[in-house]
């Protein structure tokens, strides 16, 4: 019984503070609006694997050296240093047949994550063909923006604009003038990057594949929004 009490009691108090929180203040207005920011993309982040498999590891590491010497002159090719590639990820390791009862050992495989961020749009179309000709999978494209801090505070300010402008027409529409802002809090919103279709990888000396779906069309633009709450004085 005693317990019950207490929690009851506690239950009483926080939903008293929570009431005196959320209390009207006198002389002040308070106002939220949304805001957004719209730009293009400037950055294009290429990602994509290199996978080798063979029956001794020191075969899966210089197959997967080849390909990797592929990519390198591919970028070089494009106008891009190959030190700006990035690994992410490299590993090796024994792989196993496990059909049988007994695990065999059927070879090694080396894999390797590599991205690299391309500036010019132009190259990206070539970058892409150029990697379905190559042992490498997974590759994938994701348009973005560098500088997604720079664009968070152009939409907070948006958003913050508006704020101030519905404000200012509440205290003009009421007869009064409207003062500092006393208070506000801000929420951004990054937008999911975007990953267009990629074409299927294509094995050399294959017939070329028609263009992908993608072809021609240009990157979707970025959009960050921002919600602002903000409470300004009344004089």
């Amino acid at each position: 019984m005693f317990v019950g009490l207490a929690t009851l009691t506690v239950a009483q108090s926080a939903f008293a503070q929570e009431q005196r929180t959320t209390a009207p203040t006198p002389n002040t207005v308070w106002v939220g609006a949304d805001g957004k920011f719209e730009t293009e993309p400037d950055t294009a982040l290429v990602q994509f694997d290199i996978s080798a498999q063979e029956n001794k590891l020191q075969d899966a590491n210089q197959r997967a050296s080849q390909a990797a010497e592929q990519v390198r002159e591919l970028l070089r090719k494009n106008g891009i240093d190959p030190q700006q590639a990035q690994i992410s990820r490299f590993a090796t390791q024994p792989v196993y047949d496990y059909t049988s009862a007994k695990h065999r050992l059927v070879g090694y495989r080396v894999d390797a994550n590599i991205s690299v961020k391309v500036k010019d749009f132009a190259k990206v179309g070539p970058i892409a063909e150029g990697l379905g000709t190559m042992e490498v999978t997974n590759t994938s494209i994701t348009y973005m923006l560098e500088n997604m801090e720079a664009a968070k505070i152009k939409a907070v300010e948006d958003a913050l604009r508006k704020a101030h402008n519905e404000a200012n027409a509440v205290a003009q529409s009421s007869g009064r003038t409207l003062g500092e802002l006393s208070y506000a809090s801000v929420d951004t919103y990054e937008p999911q990057p975007v990953r267009p279709m990629m074409a299927k990888a294509m094995v050399a000396g294959a017939e070329a594949a028609p263009p992908p779906p993608t072809a021609e069309f240009s990157a979707q633009k970025i959009t960050v929004t921002a919600h602002v709450n903000a409470l300004y004085n009344l004089k």
